[in-house]
């Protein structure tokens, strides 16, 4: 196609605004468009595609843009660039992402995690939910629960706007799907691909996905019906080595350990560090999701576009695990490495562990959604947007996780463990065992454990825009104005059954068995944690479940107005939009839950919740309003040569579980620690004052170079603050029984407690470390991006390359005792693509790195080990309908390790295996 054609070509379709609804250049890149020729003749149908088209029509996204922008668009109809959104974002400059179970499921975007990017689907904010009791309840949406055939394209705002929905400190992520008036014909798309998961150990190793979409309209334009369906399963494997509970100073104990290796000068107070647990795992999962939507379009007249439109998706999930684990309650001997970490931990008379966890939730998420588009003249324009959605997680509020734990008779086995290197080894002495350690005969019951949550979120959104374009007005071309409101409902209903005093269990119906293990352990153990919790009922040792419900209620009013500017300084035209956005939240967040009213000493180490036979409920109010002002210019110092300004202020809101006013007991040993979590509806959400710096030179037909500067300084930081108090409970301070214990203790069960081991008023106060979330800090964050994306003329060839430096003064200091504030997230990333396309072939080969980054912080680190990965997709066209494709992700088979302060304080060493898809796919 030559230029002059493009050029008439694009400006058709602005025209016909009836015809082809077109949301983004990115998306007029995908799409299939109708080009008239010059003499007005018969239509030539051509066909817009590939990774060049996707390329080149994202670049004139962000070279359109006003602010800092990115997009990814799909190189065809149903087909975007990665099989995970997360994958294929990880390739936009500053967009790193975090993984679980070997695939992307979660963004972090200049140095900000998860929790501080807001995603939209289609500029509606969606909820999200997990079963989990070990996830966070998050606003941030979970990439995984959505399939990457249904979305047309992505938006990546890295400034503020006025007119975009507050939440993103990051960034503003917008997924777009396709409606039928994107298309002015009848179009659809199937495609069929197995996945192979070469590790997996039960089920199949090939499983299907299948999607497909069709569009069509009808009564010459006026109505249009577009559905998609997408249908996924998939097994994998996980092989973990590692570690429970976190490393300590505290726990476990550990009388007069060796410090002379110790080097002072980093560690001057020769504090030490020790991990309770060293675990070697196998799990085997199940996953199934689905995805659906259907949308109807309706245009009775030339100015009025009615939309209707239901989105689902079913995401269910069930894992079984197995875990050969080392417990140490206390360190007999040990000595520490130059920095503090204890090495060669050791007990005699101690036991080994083998434990079973089964998983089994499922989340079910529908939206549906109203839009009505009305030009009132040429000028004016409003835009009625409303949605209902809802995220249920585990609905009848069954267990997520169901545990068991059996165990030697405690005193038969010494135990040991050596962490001097990246991965630890264990070692054991069973001689004074008859029959050894792993003979089943020598093998009694421990514990069995039922947790999780239902948890429904609601968000119902109402937003009205308008725009109002001028004439003759000199610079001043758009005024844009609009109002919101956002109703956030969260109820969580909180699962939890235990009996930690299961020794005298019969376990001779268990089918236990034992498969070979590593890094010291001999073997693994094999058996069903369902079995065994089957065997609990069966023998009437369970507990009654217990329930706890939490909640929030969050609503936001909003109102925006925003100015667009044209207009040239010394030749050279200039562009601006300048933006204020006013909200004003208010929060009442609730628990309901019995208390705890005392504990009960039931084994040396576990000390059982004894509740009140009532509930109590605690219920508090919050609000705050904040003020957001945007500023982008744009400048083109030549017609290839642009250089941009942002200021802006954004802000983004804690964790949904970071409010709720109630009080958990989190860790309740009897050799302690003793910790508690207490929420903070009061919080004030993160507020950040952020400036951005940008030069973009476009050189040729899909090819740019760009870089920038960008500052973020952070108010209202959430940190955890943690104080040392006394929890009192409807009858009197929590009391320890194990702290002076009487004759008999520790003894009885938690169905069928021993008086004198309960929790008594005359008996030691406990002393809680209590971690509230808290408005404590602020800070600041500062990188520099830098991006290549180049074509080689005809060639074929392309590659893109980026890079991201972040920088804080708020880092962890590993060899501080005193961390206030440390932001999670920061780290450096870098990814380089190289591709071809010609004649029906294509290939790409991507890769993926991102520097070591802080997980989790508070008074003991988590960190991530550095990370890369390489995935392949080839594709070949067989004619202009038909292509087959297969792709393979993390082929080199790279591990995510975390660990503590040091690489030797491990937490996981997690491997997946690689991943490969095999599939057709097919267009009309």
């Amino acid at each position: 196609m030559n230029n002059q054609l493009g050029e008439r070509c694009m400006a058709m379709i602005i025209q016909d605004r009836f015809k082809l609804k077109v949301l983004s250049a990115a998306v007029i890149a995908a799409s299939s468009i109708n080009i008239y020729a010059q003499d007005s003749g018969p239509i030539e149908e051509v066909l817009v595609t590939g990774i060049r088209s996707s390329l080149t029509g994202a670049m004139e996204t962000k070279r359109q843009a006003s602010g800092v922008v990115d997009a990814i668009s799909a190189e065809d109809i149903g087909k975007f660039p990665d099989t995970n959104l997360a994958e294929s974002l990880q390739r936009i400059t500053g967009v790193s992402i975090d993984r679980s179970n070997n695939e992307g499921n979660q963004v972090t975007v200049r140095g900000f995690g998860p929790s501080f990017n807001l995603v939209t689907l289609n500029g509606r904010q969606m909820p999200n939910s997990s079963a989990l009791d070990s996830t966070p309840i998050s606003r941030s949406f979970n990439f995984r629960e959505i399939a990457a055939e249904s979305v047309s394209g992505v938006e990546v705002y890295k400034t503020g706007k006025a007119n975009v929905a507050s939440g993103g400190l990051g960034a503003t992520i917008n997924l777009k799907t396709a409606k039928p008036f994107d298309f002015n014909e009848m179009v659809a798309h199937v495609s069929v691909k197995g996945v192979i998961e070469p590790t997996v150990e039960t089920g199949d190793e090939v499983t299907p996905e299948i999607s497909g979409m069709i569009s069509n309209t009808f009564a010459d334009g006026k109505f249009g019906v577009l559905a998609s369906y997408s249908y996924a399963e998939r097994n994998f494997h996980v092989d973990r080595i590692g570690t429970q509970n976190g490393w300590s100073r505290g726990y476990p104990g550990q009388q007069n350990p060796d410090t002379s290796a110790i080097n002072t000068e980093r560690n001057p107070t020769k504090a030490t560090w020790r991990i309770p647990t060293v675990d070697l795992e196998n799990a085997n999962y199940e996953r199934t999701r689905q995805n659906g939507q259907l949308v109807l379009q309706f245009a009775p007249i030339d100015n009025l576009t009615a939309t209707l439109d239901y989105t689902m998706s079913r995401l269910e999930e069930d894992g079984a695990m197995n875990r050969m684990s080392f417990w140490f309650d206390d360190v007999q001997t040990g000595k520490a490495d130059a920095n503090g970490t204890i090495i060669n931990p050791a007990r005699n008379n101690d036991e080994l562990n083998f434990w079973a966890w089964e998983y089994g939730f499922n989340t079910e998420n529908d939206s549906f959604g109203a839009n009505v588009e009305w030009d009132v003249n040429d000028q004016l324009s409003f835009t009625l947007d409303a949605h209902d959605s809802t995220s249920h997680a585990n609905p009848g509020a069954q267990p997520a996780e169901r545990i068991a734990n059996t165990k030697n008779p405690f005193g038969a086995v010494d135990i040991a463990a050596d962490f001097s290197g990246k991965l630890p080894s264990v070692s054991y002495d069973d001689s004074g065992l008859a029959g050894g350690a792993y003979n089943k005969a020598n093998i009694v019951g421990d514990l069995y454990q039922e947790r999780g949550h239902e948890l429904e979120n609601n968000i119902q959104q109402v937003q009205l825009h308008g725009v109002w374009e001028l004439e003759n007005a000199g610079a001043l071309s758009t005024v844009n104005f609009g109002v919101a409101q956002t109703k956030n409902t969260v109820d969580v209903k909180d699962i939890y059954s235990a009996n930690f005093a299961l020794s005298g269990m019969d376990l001779s119906n268990l089918d236990l068995s034992f498969d070979k293990g590593d890094i010291g352990f001999e073997f693994v153990p094999v058996f069903s944690a369902n079995e065994f919790i089957d065997l609990v009922y069966a023998q009437n040792l369970n507990n009654p479940m217990n329930y706890g419900t939490n909640g929030i209620e969050e609503e936001t009013n909003a109102a925006y107005l925003s100015f667009d500017f044209d207009t040239e300084l010394n030749q050279m035209p200039v562009k601006a939009n300048l933006g204020l956005r006013y909200e004003e939240t208010d929060v009442s967040s609730y628990t309901i839950t019995k208390p705890v009213v005392g504990f009960n000493w039931v084994s040396p180490l576990e000390m059982s919740k004894i509740y009140a036979d009532t509930e109590q409920s605690d219920t508090l109010k919050g609000n705050y309003d904040n003020l957001l002002p945007n500023l982008d210019l744009s400048l083109n110092l030549r017609d290839d040569l642009v250089t941009r300004f942002s200021y802006s202020k954004t802000i983004a809101r804690s964790n949904i579980d970071a409010m709720y006013p109630g009080t958990d007991l989190v860790t309740h040993l009897s050799t302690g620690p003793f910790k508690a979590n207490q929420g903070n509806p009061g919080l004030l959400p993160f507020e950040s004052e952020n400036f951005d710096l940008s030069l973009e030179w476009y050189y040729g037909e899909g090819s740019y170079v760009s870089g920038g500067y960008f500052r973020k300084k952070v108010d209202n930081f959430i940190a955890v603050g943690q104080e040392d108090r006394i929890i009192s409970s409807p009858n009197g301070p929590l009391t320890n029984p194990s702290a002076n214990p009487r004759p008999g203790c520790p003894g009885g069960s938690v169905a069928n407690p021993t008086p004198a081991c309960t929790s008594q008023p005359g008996d030691q106060a406990i002393v809680w470390e209590v971690s509230t979330p808290q408005n404590l800090n602020d800070s600041l964050v500062d990188g520099w991006e830098f991006n290549v994306q180049h074509m080689f003329g005809e060639s074929g060839f392309g590659t893109i390359v980026n890079y991201t430096m972040v920088d804080s003064d708020d880092s962890y200091d590993v060899y501080s005792l005193e961390n206030d504030l440390a932001l999670q997230g920061l780290s450096d990333s870098a990814n380089f693509v190289g591709f071809y396309e010609k004649n029906g072939f294509q290939i790409r080969i991507a890769y993926n790195w991102r520097d070591k980054f802080l997980l989790a912080s508070g008074n003991e680190p988590v960190f991530t080990a550095a990370y890369d990965q390489i995935d392949i997709n080839a594709s070949y066209e067989i004619n202009e309908n038909l292509s087959v494709f297969i792709e393979g992700l993390n082929v080199t088979d790279e591990a995510t390790h975390r660990y503590g302060r040091w690489t030797n304080q491990i937490k996981d060493y997690e491997q997946y295996g690689a991943r490969y898809n095999v599939g057709v796919r097919a267009k009309f």
